[in-house]
């Protein structure tokens, strides 16, 4: 038997730490979980510092020209900071849409993997981290669509809500919009992948999960299934027993059917609360938009969402100066938000992006006018806000509480309050994360957890509660 070396020490290397920064939507950091989560999976381990990275990622957004701006940046901003040690990468929609900007932008750049190859994540820093130290690196590329199925790959712990992506790519031919051209067609996931991610999740530490897609309602129907959502909200109820909350977001008006009404009325699991990007009010804009004009269809289908959920939450996004758009039809945009009185509304002014219709489009709104329409539909929205979060006082609601804060950092939500002191920030069904208002309760209560609460007081966007004294959570 041979004799071992004095002192001799193992030449194992632990693999490399990433850091990985999100820009984006809640789908984006669906990916971004999913890309931690093989990494994880291959030996690779996180840190919340770049510092103390070897490989740093950036999954981008590249949905609108601003966006485009904000990846750029925080690309340039990690690349300046580099160290020779050091990879970049760059990942997601604005590598799918644009790469070259990047190229030009941010030379310092060493792969780059678009959100269709996201799932091969571990190869591309496995390359990349191999390369030899005595020279510079060889940019890597993984670009177009990945000839992997996406994995069910998820991080061991999760914070208490966790995405669920259930498709990607869109059928719809929105006259702004630029998702189609580097997302592609829709391409719906399987049911049992499906449960078994939320599984998953459950076990790492989620209570509440959010269906997100870019048009969820059109789930399952690239293979045939238009009651496919249905049937997929039904699986997880009644096989994932660790879910708490189970929340949709980004319904298509045209898609809510009878049976998905029906699913969400009689779960208790799932939320009684609806995003439905609308984008505008008026019919003579949704058409040069080309999305669904029929606008006293979308009112019925409102009174049939109240009608079998009187206490649910709606949610829209709308644009305003989008090409051609009159007086009138802006008019009738205020008109509609005043008619349907939206619990929760984002507005937007129009970007025309490069390579979409309606960038070309005649009778171009002068920027003036569009901020002056954001600013007037804004104000009539937090009218009609306060009022619906008015209508809440003394309505017991349960919560999902996610930080504790001193009041002296919410000065701007609470003035003209007697608030002092630390404060509970928590969620309501009628809240989305980031997106939506919160609930206030003053005194600290333990994170991640769910209370009832009574709401005392509301203010345009948030309400103010206290813990009722039946909770039993």
């Amino acid at each position: 038997m041979g004799k071992r070396g004095k002192g001799r020490r193992s030449r194992r290397r632990s693999k490399p730490t990433f850091f990985l920064l999100t820009l984006g939507c809640p789908k984006n950091v669906a990916d971004s979980e999913g890309m931690s989560a093989l990494l994880e999976q291959a030996g690779y381990r996180p840190t919340e510092s770049p510092e103390d990275a070897r490989v740093l990622i950036v999954n981008t957004c590249g949905f609108l020209q601003s966006a485009k701006e904000e990846s750029i940046e925080y690309l340039n901003a990690l690349a300046q900071q580099k160290r020779p040690d050091q990879v970049l990468i760059a990942a997601g929609c604005l590598v799918q849409r644009d790469p070259e900007s990047i190229k030009e932008r941010v030379p310092q750049v060493d792969g780059f993997i678009s959100t269709l190859r996201w799932m091969e994540i571990p190869q591309l820093v496995r390359t990349l981290t191999q390369t030899s130290r005595s020279r510079p690196f060889a940019k890597r590329e993984l670009l177009g669509e990945s000839p992997y199925p996406q994995p069910v790959a998820r991080p061991k712990r999760v914070g208490p809500t966790a995405y669920l992506k259930i498709s990607d790519g869109c059928n719809a031919s929105c006259a702004f919009c630029t998702i189609p051209s580097f997302k592609g067609r829709l391409r719906s996931r399987p049911l049992s992948d499906l449960v078994d991610e939320a599984l998953l999740l459950t076990r790492g530490g989620a209570r509440e999960i959010i269906l997100v897609a870019q048009d969820t309602t059109d789930y399952g129907r690239d293979f045939g299934d238009p009651l496919a959502l249905p049937r997929l909200i039904n699986a997880l109820t009644n096989r994932v027993p660790d879910m708490h909350w189970l929340r949709l977001m980004y319904a298509y008006p045209g898609h809510i059917s009878d049976a998905l009404i029906e699913v969400m009325a009689s779960h208790p699991k799932v939320l009684h609360y609806l995003d439905i990007p609308l984008q505008h009010g008026d019919p003579r804009t949704l058409r040069r938009m080309r999305r669904p004009s029929n606008v006293d269809q979308v009112l019925r289908t409102i009174e049939r969402l109240r009608d079998a959920m009187p206490d649910i939450a709606l949610r829209s996004t709308f644009i305003v100066g989008f090409p051609g758009e009159t007086e009138e039809e802006f008019e009738n945009l205020l008109a509609f938000l005043e008619t349907i009185r939206f619990d929760k509304v984002g507005a937007f002014t129009f970007s025309p992006e490069p390579g979409t219709p309606a960038a070309e489009m005649p009778d171009q709104v002068p920027e003036e006018v569009k901020q002056d329409r954001w600013h007037r539909l804004m104000a009539t929205q937090q009218r009609i806000s306060l009022e619906r979060n008015r209508e809440q006082i003394g309505r017991v609601l349960e919560v999902l509480t996610e930080q504790v804060v001193d009041a002296e950092n919410l000065a701007e939500w609470l003035a003209g309050t007697d608030i002092r002191g630390p404060v509970t920030l928590a969620r309501s069904y009628r809240d989305a994360p980031e997106i939506d208002g919160m609930v206030l309760i003053p005194g600290v209560l333990p994170v991640g957890n769910f209370y009832r609460v009574r709401v005392v007081d509301a203010l345009e966007y948030d309400l103010i509660a206290s813990v009722d004294e039946d909770h039993d959570r």
